[in-house]
């Protein structure tokens, strides 16, 4: 029989990555959630999937993780880089230390996984490193900057760690999720209320974070499972493609940004939150 292929899913408490680790389980992996709050996977480990403390802004947490499934299943073939949280406000107001947080949990989150797992996909001489990021990494609304450069950001060095490891065999995929019924607009909303509601944005944030919340497409965006099936996907193809969208209005949404200049992208934008 062959041997089970293993894959670590971060951010797994919740969400799409709960819903990636679960969907990973069924097409037959050993699965590993990483998450802080691991007393939310109680139900997940009832269905197969192997809990374990993670916390993507500590080194020590990140090696320790991937050592834990080194030494229980001997390999490890997927990592999702899944965990993250949209910090909102406008750049006037956001303060820098929040912004680097931001960029510790979605950036640098990423990258100390990934370079926890190199050892063991390089030994092997093979794995997939799924960077899930965003439509927000290709298009742009105002009061995210800090969300959106760390998506932009994760998008870029996905390219070029593409480039870099294909050599040992190992592939990076990126997957790109619109709109998905999750707790992160509730969580976007609350951060960008708490900082701009008041002041010179506030009109702008306030009409922002009723759309994340209570908006016209709130009620149209999917369940997790849609995003968690482009993972699977983008896990287990034999030739993936390099992204992957899903999720409420991405595929349009990315085709638009392609077709529209700037400005014409910047009214679009603003029509659409004037509707929100």
């Amino acid at each position: 029989m062959a041997e089970k292929k293993v894959a670590l899913v971060t951010g797994a408490s919740s969400g799409i990555g709960r819903a990636a680790a679960l969907e990973l389980g069924r097409r037959g992996f050993a699965v590993y959630g990483g998450a802080r709050r691991v007393g939310r996977m109680a139900d997940l480990r009832a269905q197969g999937v192997r809990p374990l403390a993670l916390d993507v802004t500590d080194d020590a947490s990140a090696r320790e993780a991937v050592a834990a499934v080194a030494r229980e299943a001997g390999r490890l073939d997927v990592l999702v880089n899944n965990a993250g949280y949209g910090s909102y406000g406008a750049v006037e107001d956001v303060p820098l230390e929040e912004g680097r947080r931001q960029f510790d949990v979605n950036v640098f989150g990423a990258v100390r996984l990934t370079r926890a797992v190199l050892p063991l996909m390089r030994e092997r001489g093979s794995g997939r490193i799924v960077n899930v990021t965003s439509v927000g990494g290709r298009v742009h609304t105002p009061l995210g900057a800090w969300y959106h450069g760390t998506k932009f950001a994760l998008e870029g060095m996905s390219d070029v760690l593409r480039l870099e490891l294909r050599r040992f065999g190992v592939d990076v995929v990126v997957v790109r999720p619109g709109g998905t019924r999750t707790e992160w607009g509730g969580i976007a909303a609350e951060h960008l209320l708490a900082t701009s509601g008041d002041g010179v944005y506030g009109a702008q944030a306030r009409r922002l974070a009723a759309g994340m919340m209570t908006g016209p497409a709130a009620e149209r965006v999917p369940e997790p499972a849609v995003v968690a099936r482009a993972i699977a996907a983008a896990a287990t193809a034999r030739r993936p493609r390099t992204r992957y969208a899903a999720g409420y209005m991405a595929r349009r949404i990315l085709l638009l940004r392609g077709l529209l200049p700037d400005r014409a992208f910047d009214r679009l934008v603003d029509r659409a939150l004037a509707g929100a």
